[in-house]
Order: C-alpha cells, then structure tokens, then sequence
C-alpha cells in the first residue's frame, strides 16, 4: 500500500445517504489535490464499485454485522501500512473501530477525525459510547446544527472537540433536470404526484405518510409515489393493502433518476421520526419541488414553516394530510415555496462550502492539538 493524505473508513458501502456522500467528498478531495483511499468495514459494496471504477483504492475488512471485532484488527494492519496523513470514519461502527484501531498499531489520535450524521434516538447507548470513547479522536463532525447540538447535550461530548460541517449539494445538476414522464410511473396525466425518497425505515415514518394520505387520496386524484429499498417494504405494503390504497401508492423500488422524478412530483413529503441533514429534502429543495416535512431536528435545520415549504409536528396524520392537500390545491402559494427553497439550497447548503470547510478542518487537524 501506499501512503495515503486520506484513509476514510466507513461501515458499509452500500447505496445510502452516507456512502454517496463519502463518494462525493473523495471525487472532491481528489480535485483539491489530496490523495485518498476508502476502508469498508463490510464488503466493497455498490458504492465500492463506484469508487473504484474513479480510481480510489478501496479495503474491506469483510465484517459480518456491527458486533464482528475481527474488523478492529483488520483495520489496524490496512491503517499501520498505508500509514496516512489523517484518518477520517464515518457512521457509529466505523468510528468506533478507527479509534481502537488507531490505538492498537500507535496511530496519533490527534490526527483521527470521526463523524456523525444522525441524530439517535433509537438507540441511544450509541450516545454513551461516544461519551467514554471519544478521547480516541480528534474531533467529531456533525453535518448539521442539530447533530452538534444533539451530542454536546446527550452525549456530553466537550464542544471544543465537535466540529460542524455543513452538509451540501451541487444545485446546478438537479435544477438543470427535466422530469421523468408520469406515465412511465404508472401514473396517470391528470393526477397529481406527491413524492417520498429514502430507505424504507421505522425511521422514516412511512406507515403515518400511508395513513395520511389515505385522507386525501379519493378527494384529489393524488398518487403516492415511493423511491427506495429497505426492510420494512412487505410491512408497508400490507398497511396499502390494508386501506385499500393499491391502486394510489407506488412503491418504485430503489432509483438512479431521483433527480427526474423530484422535478416531475408536485409535492415531495419527508416525515420523518428523526434525521441528521437528510440529503432527499435537500435535492428536494434545489428541484424547487414543494415541500412538507416534520417538525425534528435536521428536517427544521432546513425548512422554515411558510418559507420554504410547510412542517407539521411528527406523528400527526391529520396536519400532514392538511399540509399536502393545501400544497395540492393551492399551486401558486406552493411554486413560491418551492423557488424559495431552491434559493436557500444553492445559496446556503452548497457543496462548495461543505468541502472548504472539510478541507479546512484536515488543515486544522494536522497542526498540532
């Protein structure tokens, strides 16, 4: 292996939030001139193949499921090789694995960076372990005022060692789309389009979104389309089926045209239980596409209440309803929203930003604690 200036570490590859965010912050670091390679603690994964495929190096440590130590060791003799000039990790797993590993083979803590790009509310003993653990790194980012907040008041992480990194998109590609035929959806040309993306997770409130929408469905001639895969998709289908929506809601299984069908849907509802900075409501907002959202941190760190789109308070199947319909029938009030937000998203959570701020922060990383 060669020396690397960057060794980021992350616990999967898989297609996500995360780990396209991880391919798009190399592609960039690349551009600025830092040279970087990518350590899995699962297998390379679709995300993997990406990287590789732009010429990055990538390890896996073939882990077996978040409880498999042998990933520690594995990950200790790729960092004493490559020796690089700053390790960044990413997601709880990783994290913790960098700051062991690192000590194993005497790797300076103070050039081992960890970030976090949630808020847990699930399982919150991930919180303590960040509290009695996080001596083994320099920092730990947070991609959104939420996250920082969150881990300085429940973790008690000292607010000299967290660093926030504002999350980001490119607006130009999204704004520059054009979107996909309803039709080719299954949708019909007369009726509306409300959209959600994601992983399909308790998290991510989709039995309340379905609920909801049963409430306006008959009256408005909407349709429910969902973007994504995950492990909770029989049970959401039961639940249509249950309400006799079939015939409303589609589930479009995991996508590569987000972009197109952000700027074909009249709507795109985000009602989430919890999120870090959720990178859908970003595109969302570049797309222009109106926006309803939950009242939780990373969604409010992003949507202003009858600014740029409309937060209702999580769990509320009636006042997500009300949203969506208002935004369904009243389309100027709703394009205005829209174009707010796309404003806000070129203005104030653009890529270029977030990596001057992750280059500054290496810059900051390398000098001496």
């Amino acid at each position: 292996m060669n020396t690397t200036d960057l060794l980021y570490v992350i616990t999967d590859l898989e297609l996500g939030g995360v780990p396209l965010h991880l391919h798009r912050l190399v592609r960039a670091m690349r551009a600025h001139g830092l040279s970087a390679a990518v350590v899995s603690l699962a297998g390379a994964g679709p995300v993997g193949k990406m990287l590789e495929g732009d010429g990055v190096t990538v390890y896996s440590c073939e882990g077996r499921g978040g409880w498999d130590f042998r990933v520690i060791a594995r990950l200790a003799k790729i960092i004493q090789a490559a020796q690089p000039g700053l390790i960044h990790s990413l997601l709880f797993h990783a994290n913790l694995a960098s700051r062991w590993a690192a000590a194993n083979v005497a790797y300076p803590t103070s050039r081992v960076l960890c970030e976090i790009q949630t808020v847990e509310v699930e399982r919150r003993w991930h919180l303590w372990v960040d509290r009695v653990t996080y001596d083994g790194c320099r920092f730990i980012i947070g991609n959104s005022p939420s996250v920082i907040e969150h881990l300085a008041t429940y973790a008690r992480i000292p607010p000299d060692r967290l660093r926030l990194v504002r999350g980001g998109i490119d607006p130009a590609p999204i704004q520059a789309a054009k979107p996909i035929q309803r039709t080719s959806l299954g949708l019909p040309d007369d009726g509306s389009m409300v959209l959600w993306v994601g992983r399909l997770d308790l998290v991510k409130g989709l039995s309340v979104l379905i609920e909801s929408f049963g409430r306006i469905a008959g009256e408005t001639n909407a349709h429910l389309c969902l973007a994504g895969a995950g492990p909770i998709r029989e049970q959401l289908e039961r639940q249509v089926r249950g309400l006799q929506l079939a015939h409303c809601i589609h589930f479009l299984g995991q996508r590569t045209d987000v972009t197109a069908l952000l700027k074909a849907a009249d709507v795109f509802v985000l009602p989430s239980r919890t999120e870090g900075l959720p990178n859908a409501l970003l595109e969302a907002m570049a797309a222009a596409c109106p926006i309803v959202t939950t009242d939780v941190p990373g969604c409010r760190d992003l949507i202003v209440h009858e600014r740029t789109g409309l937060v209702v308070p999580y769990g509320d199947t009636q006042a997500l309803a009300a949203a969506t319909r208002r935004l369904l029938r009243d389309r100027a009030f709703a394009a205005r929203l829209g174009a707010r937000a796309s404003e806000v998203a070129a203005t104030e959570w653009n890529t270029r930003q977030t990596y001057q701020a992750y280059v500054a922060l290496y810059d900051e990383a390398h000098r001496a604690p």
